[in-house]
């Protein structure tokens, strides 16, 4: 611990102002105090663990500029391209039968499960370079907003670690400290992961089949509705364009969102790619995205709220249903 702190303390002295001291942040101390205490963690091991953390002020950097601060018209090249489509096909081609059952046990679609992969880690080919340990530890005690969020997490991960027979020293993760091929924090992880291919590990940093039947668990566990639309283009009065207030839960009925100035461009949902929309009526968010010709309007329904519980962002949860159209598609297409 002790190394850690010596460290954190010299950076603090020499950061710009915007760094905090470690008084100002949820201290490791009382980290360790609840690992041991209430979490039976043995002390002098959790502070050789610690101890061997760094700060990375590139983790800082990193996070202070994510891609979903990004204009939707930057935003959606980086993830609909033709190459990140031809992958989506592969893997589903690839994968078939695990993608089949968790489409069939969860309801959610196999294209949806291979686009957020696909997003999160182009199948798994890209999940992290950073340290779990540093990358968590450091946002731990960076002066951010979440800094307490990313403490959490800190403890989540040793948890983690004891679970599933882990080395916490080893694990490698993105900036944000999240793991394996769907980028899972480690509290999601403890949560969410399930062992799909029932080898008595939830192993979501190599194995394909607990990744997709954990991605499937996600989006069911946060409200997925099987058959029901994603989002659906729309244009807008001046007036209806109010109702687009970043809110992305689902309040408005589409009554309510016509009344008020909104219109589905030709009720053409952006569907499953299971089936039609469901009969059922829907309940929509209205969201402006900064498109290539100005202002771009899609209603949000419940599963595109749904996908926004994996990352908290209109944009993202966007490019992942349009990626898996796109992948939908050319699996259709594909001999």
């Amino acid at each position: 611990m002790s190394r850690l702190l010596g460290l954190l303390l010299a950076t603090a002295l020499t950061a710009p102002a915007s760094a905090m001291s470690l008084a100002d942040h949820p201290p490791l101390r009382e980290l360790v105090d609840r690992l041991v205490q209430k979490d039976g963690f043995d002390r002098a091991s959790v502070e050789r663990l610690l101890a061997a953390a760094s700060y990375q002020q590139s983790i800082v950097d990193a996070i202070s500029r994510p891609a979903e601060k990004m204009p939707w018209h930057r935003y959606r090249p980086i993830f609909l391209t033709q190459q990140r489509i031809d992958g989506g096909v592969e893997f589903w081609q690839q994968h078939a039968e695990l993608l089949a059952r968790a489409e069939r046990d969860y309801g959610v679609p196999a294209a949806v499960i291979t686009a957020i992969i696909g997003v999160e880690t182009r199948y798994g080919a890209i999940t992290g370079r950073y340290k779990a340990l540093d990358a968590l530890a450091t946002l731990a005690v960076a002066g951010l907003s979440r800094s307490g969020f990313f403490a959490g997490e800190l403890r989540e991960l040793l948890l983690l670690g004891r679970d599933e027979h882990l080395d916490p020293l080893t694990l490698t993760s993105s900036y944000a400290g999240a793991l394996g091929l769907p980028q899972f924090i480690p509290s999601s992880y403890r949560a969410y992961a399930i062992d799909f291919d029932q080898d008595g590990r939830r192993d979501l940093l190599s194995s394909p089949a607990d990744a997709i039947g954990s991605v499937a668990n996600y989006l069911h566990r946060h409200g997925w509705q099987p058959g029901q639309a994603i989002s659906a283009r729309a244009t807008v009065t001046p007036a209806g364009a109010a109702l687009a207030n970043g809110d992305l839960l689902p309040r408005h009925t589409l009554e309510t969102l016509r009344q008020g100035g909104v219109s589905v461009l030709g009720d053409d949902f952006e569907v499953q790619p299971n089936g039609p929309a469901s009969a059922t009526p829907l309940n929509a968010a209205l969201i402006r995205f900064d498109g290539d010709a100005g202002d771009e309007y899609h209603l949000g329904f419940r599963n595109f709220y749904a996908i926004t519980r994996y990352n908290h962002s209109a944009l993202y949860a966007l490019a992942v249903t349009q990626l898996a159209a796109a992948i939908d598609a050319q699996h259709g297409a594909t001999p």
